[in-house]
């Protein structure tokens, strides 16, 4: 069965209105109106939270499709239970919708009735004790610290000394510290795309070890950074940083040749140049890395949510199965029962 959301789900009576346009040869319809709740809901997104414009108009989607569905039920977003959720999430099932699309909009319904109800707007939260769709929280896949180490080295190599001249080869020498950097910084802080871009030289407290990130909602937090992030980072701003300035000014942490800012297609090309030879890597692939090997470590998930920024804790717990891996291999190694092999239980 096919994975793609159908467009007009909930919709039954659209192709009879398709049908009767068409032998009616009527003009193309009025944009729905939005609902006064859902509008009231996406004003406060934008203005209280910071979402952005495409996160609020796929909010948007997704309730105006629950919407339809509460209808064929005689229901209104107000009336909605907690069974209207599970069969919305059984229709979408039925009609093969991929289990990420299902979770997503369980989410955005979630986020909708908890700001109704904060807003007095309802008693009662229609989607608590709904369980996510199992494969929501499949651990993304990350690299191993080996293929890192090589993306590092590779980073560091490419482009250097192939210039036609003196000038060139600086260029191409400054280009080559900044991707090492990035990358450094990508994974040692678990940052997002976004965020690396957005990094202002004026939140690097290089001297302190940390840096200040603005996130989703433009929340700020501190993310520390290693030994080897740091010396990358002097070694790009007292050299890299300098010659791709080419004498002018920017604010930004990492520019372009000639002081331009970073794009985000600029980072996702320069990680998957770096990953050619080896495995196939992407931006976010280095932040689910720095995520898993530190569960790995031993860190625990509230420091894990802290550093890379997750809103919520239920997005860390994505990790719970590397730290109960660990659990696992730390019993076998020292436990006496534990052991293969070891002393069998009395009776």
């Amino acid at each position: 069965m096919s994975k793609k959301e159908p467009s007009t789900l909930f919709a039954s009576h659209t192709k009879r209105k398709i049908l009767e346009m068409m032998s009616n040869n009527a003009k193309a319809p009025v944009k729905k109106a939005v609902d006064p709740l859902v509008r009231d809901f996406l004003d406060y997104l934008k203005v209280e939270k910071g979402l952005a414009a495409l996160t609020a108009e796929s909010y948007r989607s997704d309730l105006e499709q629950f919407g339809e569905f509460l209808a064929s039920r005689k229901r209104q977003f107000l009336q909605a239970r907690r069974e209207d959720i599970r069969a919305f999430m059984n229709q979408l099932f039925s009609n093969g919708v991929a289990d990420r699309s299902v979770a997503r909009k369980l989410s955005a319904l979630r986020h909708f009735y908890k700001y109704l109800l904060l807003d007095r707007k309802i008693k009662h939260d229609p989607t608590l004790e709904i369980d996510s769709p199992r494969q929501w929280k499949v651990l993304p896949k990350s690299l191993a610290p080996a293929e890192i180490d090589a993306m590092l080295k590779r980073a560091g190599k490419r482009d250097a000394g192939t210039g036609e001249d003196t000038r060139d080869r600086r260029q191409d020498a400054a280009r080559a510290q900044r991707d090492e950097a990035i990358l450094e910084v990508l994974y040692a802080g678990g940052l997002r795309v976004s965020e690396i871009v957005g990094l202002k030289l004026e939140d690097l407290k290089l001297e302190l070890g940390y840096a200040l990130v603005r996130g989703k909602g433009d929340k700020e937090r501190i993310v520390p950074l290693g030994k080897a992030a740091q010396e990358q980072l002097s070694t790009y701003l007292a050299k890299g940083r300098i010659a791709l300035l080419k004498g002018k000014v920017s604010p930004m942490l990492f520019v372009r040749s000639g002081g331009g800012r970073m794009t985000r297609q600029r980072v996702w090309q320069m990680v998957k140049s770096a990953s050619a030879g080896g495995r196939h890597a992407s931006p976010h692939m280095l932040r689910h890395s720095c995520a898993t090997h530190m569960v790995e470590k031993g860190a625990d998930l509230r420091t894990v949510q802290t550093i890379l920024g997750h809103a919520d804790i239920s997005t860390s717990q994505i990790y719970t199965h590397v730290a109960l891996d660990r659990l696992k291999k730390v019993y076998r190694e020292f436990h006496p029962r534990g052991k293969k092999g070891g002393v069998e239980a009395g009776g």
